[in-house]
């Protein structure tokens, strides 16, 4: 498909014509035990779920009468009871009579869902027939752990489920690229019967997150990260604490990050509390983008991605798909924030450089103490780049354009040599930046990836190596004191984290997004505590 062909005005028709209230959050009770479960039921009301999910094939012994009277009339909160076997990716593996009675008793003790699977849904259906409590809900499902099939196919699909008796669609397909979301998004949104619409792992979490915008019935929350009861399930904290779950409506603007990986940005955190602070009617989420065409091809409706920050790998490549480049950005060669005008047409920005440059000349000033009016601290300097990707390449590019001598290392010396020469610095492999050494009071700024999670032991450079220098930068930011720069700090130099880089890029970002100035002071509180 090319894009999401529908608009908010579709949006908001298609979930007024369905339910006005506000999507639901359901907590999955994952538990082995009745106690557990009654544990887990209060956390889940003091999070703030509206719903739990009682898993009974999770149960280690499970005693349909007594158990389902306890669960049912015990929970603070309204049920949704769901025996899971084990061909639709539960655990259940006994007798399928039993399974049915077990839910048709959940039904009798008051849940007020049940969630059966479209293959027996015809013949559970038809089997409480005119004995459904009032305001009770039969939920009927379809997982599909492999792909996520044609926009057709899950129209068909939706439609069988529908006939089956369903009082609530639910589809839960795979996402191997983020643009598999837009295909279920395109079907549900029209659905005409209350409609839950997921899909499953890393790729597919905006399915998720983004719910209440394309008027989804439900959506599933965990208790805690380890407890998810299907691949790429967020927590129910996180929904409604780092996503703003609860202000999503039709038209809130979506922003996000681009990367891959993207799961560790902290950026959400950043812009979503900014955003809830000034009320501004936006969400910034998690995109797992493999394919940045793709993605900008598929996602292309004015009125669904309003603007992208970029990491890496894709602050060079996602250049192609912009319709206009800031000079400086295109001078770089490299981008990190999109923004989609209001005709649909693309901008780019770097911001990068921007906040790099601005930490490491305030972390020079402040240790010579000089004052900004000077002019900068980098004038003249021997400025060291370690790589020659999108950040590189910005640091490259800010450190010349305050006067300073650019060298360029890189694993592979043709690209440090492509990026020196477009500077008019000097180029070397990584492995000499160990003997490089020509004067002392350097510059170092590490853009790799070494010393980033997982591989926190790692360091670009050896500590004897660091003494030629004066001030040691490092972009990594997760984890903040990478071992480069504890190693640097025992050296006694003067270091810059990666944290600076990310607020102070952080501050342009917003402006270009919004037209407002950044909240400064919340930007540096919200990372202190959560760097």
């Amino acid at each position: 498909m090319g894009s999401l062909p529908f608009t908010v005005s579709d949006l908001q028709t298609s979930v007024s014509g369905v339910r006005s209230n506000p999507t639901l959050l359901c907590t999955p009770l994952m538990g082995t035990t009745v106690e557990q479960m009654l544990t887990e039921m209060r956390k889940a009301k003091e999070i703030g779920a509206d719903i739990v999910e009682i898993r009974l094939d999770c149960l280690r012994n499970f005693s349909p009468a007594q158990d389902l009277q306890i669960l049912i009339k015990q929970s603070p909160l309204p049920t949704l009871v769901t025996y899971r076997p084990i061909w639709e990716g539960g655990q259940y593996e006994g007798d399928e009579n039993k399974r049915q009675d077990a839910l048709r008793l959940a039904m009798e003790l008051g849940a007020s869902y049940i969630d059966v699977e479209l293959e027996v849904a015809h013949e559970f259906n038809n089997s409480i027939y005119g004995k459904k409590p009032q305001n009770f809900k039969v939920i009927v499902s379809s997982h599909n752990f492999h792909n996520t099939p044609s926009t057709e196919a899950i129209g068909n699909l939706v439609a069988r489920i529908q006939a089956s008796g369903a009082d609530i669609v639910k589809i839960a397909t795979t996402a191997l690229d983020i643009t598999d979301v837009a295909r279920v998004l395109q079907v549900t949104v029209h659905s005409q019967v209350p409609t839950i619409a997921i899909v499953m792992g890393e790729r597919g979490l905006i399915s998720r997150l983004l719910s209440p915008k394309f008027g989804g019935y439900l959506t599933y929350g965990a208790l805690e990260a380890g407890a998810i009861s299907a691949p790429g399930q967020p927590t129910a904290k996180d929904l409604l604490d780092l996503y703003n779950f609860r202000l999503i409506k039709p038209d809130t603007k979506v922003y996000g990050i681009i990367g891959k990986p993207v799961g560790h940005s902290k950026s959400p955190l950043l812009f979503n509390a900014a955003f809830k602070k000034v009320g501004l009617n936006a969400v910034y989420v998690h995109l797992l983008v493999d394919d940045v065409e793709k993605f900008f091809n598929t996602y292309s409706a004015p009125d669904f991605i309003s603007g992208c920050s970029c990491t890496i790998p894709h602050k060079e490549v996602a250049i192609k798909c912009m319709d206009t480049i800031d000079p400086i950005a295109q001078k770089i060669g490299a981008i990190n924030n999109i923004v989609r005008k209001p005709d649909g047409k693309l901008t780019a920005f770097n911001t990068d450089y921007i906040g790099a440059i601005e930490a490491i000349e305030d972390g020079l000033r402040e240790s010579n103490g000089s004052s900004p009016a000077v002019g900068s601290p980098l004038a003249g300097k021997l400025f060291v780049v370690l790589g020659a990707g999108g950040a590189g390449k910005s640091l490259a590019y800010g450190a010349k354009e305050k006067g300073a001598r650019v060298v360029v290392a890189n694993r592979t010396f043709e690209r440090a040599k492509d990026l020196a020469d477009k500077v008019g610095g000097q180029a070397l492999t990584l492995a000499e930046i160990e003997n490089f050494h020509p004067e002392d009071g350097m510059i170092l700024a590490n853009t790799t990836s070494v010393g980033m999670k997982p591989k926190i032991d790692d360091t670009p450079i050896p500590k004897h190596a660091l003494k030629h220098y004066s001030l040691v930068f490092d972009a990594i930011y997760t984890p903040k004191d990478t071992r480069l720069l504890r190693e640097a700090k025992e050296s006694g130099k003067i270091i810059v984290y990666g944290t600076e880089m990310l607020i102070r890029q952080g501050f342009e970002q917003y402006k270009n997004f919004t037209g407002l100035p950044a909240p400064e002071e919340l930007f540096r509180e919200l990372m202190s505590k959560h760097a």
